[in-house]
């Protein structure tokens, strides 16, 4: 006899609601969106820090109602392209095991409820940011649901193996929705094609743009960590993957190639912050603090053996290192951002927090190579 069948009436009702409730939750990729939302929340705590020089100042009421409208927004936008992803994948998701369990594959939801259901969020995320935020907030969400969508989902995931490359940009958006969001009453101006850029691009710092740029950059050597080993899925139900279609060796090679453009551009740190001198104290502080976090994970990729040994679950050490290491690396990057945006004793705290996370990585890295993979 099941759990369900055991409770009462009232019982079994609520247990098998909640149940649904859960399958229609996981048709937003919960775990994938709130990530994104939290580089969001740090572009808002990074414009704020910044326009008030500091924590003395700081405005929290307005900042934290500030990040619960970006969170929501962020949600249902991000939430609702993930639901539309889930419809258009209905064909292979069975297939694959990583996908299977599924509220579509497993028949919890119906793929026309589940494509319904995530139009349907998706506007109301930019009705959200048009009510709540500004015109460009409500752009920008407008644009990584429409790309996520059309570009990455239905044009490239099946077609190119820059697949993650391109729709990665999607998934970069975030932080300009937070600092768009942050920067208050922003409109779009349509009067010429030169002056609607301007109001879209134009967010009053560089800031935005480097956050962008540093995710965008740090997918593809992330997810190609992970698809070194486990491309054959994909392979199987047609979807082109670097490693399967081109081989480990230019996958590699193009993985250092990013790595190296990100090294590149955390040299350019301190100036998207704005404000900093090259003179001051705080401009080499962050500044290389940025650079050898950069240099801390382009060496995993470096090392990179597709050749090692692999571990009993099929992982290569190295690679699932370099992907684990990715993850770290970027909230690292982040943190660092948001510390430094508070002044020269942030700087210095995102420091002390960057050393001790690469201190510990490193000296876990030295365990046997099962325990490290595992």
């Amino acid at each position: 006899m099941s759990r369900i069948e055991g409770l009462t009436p009232e019982g079994r009702a609520m247990a098998e609601s909640l149940s649904g409730l859960r399958a229609w939750l996981s048709l937003t990729k919960p775990g994938v969106v709130v990530l994104l939302q939290i580089t969001a929340l740090c572009a808002v705590l990074s414009h704020d820090l910044l326009e008030a020089n500091g924590f003395g100042d700081m405005d929290w009421n307005e900042s934290l109602r500030t990040m619960a409208i970006v969170f929501v927004g962020g949600y249902l936008t991000a939430g609702g392209a993930n639901a539309i992803n889930m419809w258009y994948d209905r064909d292979i998701d069975p297939i694959m095991e990583r996908t299977s369990r599924r509220a579509i594959p497993s028949g919890r939801v119906s793929a026309n409820a589940a494509l319904a259901f995530g139009i349907v969020i998706s506007l109301l995320g930019v009705v959200w940011f048009l009510e709540c935020a500004n015109q460009v907030a409500a752009f920008w969400a407008t644009f990584s649901i429409l790309f996520y969508v059309l570009i990455y989902t239905i044009w490239l995931k099946r077609t190119s193996v820059q697949n993650i490359v391109i729709g990665g940009l999607a998934g970069a958006t975030p932080p300009v929705i937070g600092w768009a969001t942050a920067a208050g009453d922003l409109s779009i101006n349509t009067d010429s094609l030169k002056d609607f850029a301007n109001s879209i691009f134009d967010l009053g710092s560089w800031m935005p743009w480097y956050l962008l740029l540093l995710i965008f950059l740090w997918t593809p050597p992330h997810f190609w960590a992970l698809a070194l080993y486990r491309s054959k899925e994909y392979d199987a139900v047609g979807i082109p993957m670097m490693p399967g279609v081109k081989g480990h060796s230019r996958t590699l090679l193009e993985m250092k190639i990013y790595a190296v453009l990100l090294v590149i551009l955390a040299l350019l740190a301190p100036a998207a912050m704005g404000d900093m001198d090259r003179h001051d104290t705080i401009y080499h502080v962050f500044g290389w603090t940025a650079v050898i976090v950069n240099i801390w994970y382009a060496r995993t990729v470096f090392i990179i053996d597709p050749d090692e040994s692999r571990t009993e679950s099929g992982r290569i050490p190295t690679a699932a290192r370099s992907f684990f290491v990715s993850m770290v690396y970027l909230a690292l990057m982040f943190v660092i951002v948001v510390t430094a945006s508070a002044g020269l004793q942030g700087a210095i705290l995102g420091a002390v927090l960057a050393a001790t996370m690469i201190l510990r990585d490193e000296w876990n890295a030295r365990k046997p190579s099962d325990d490290v993979s595992a």
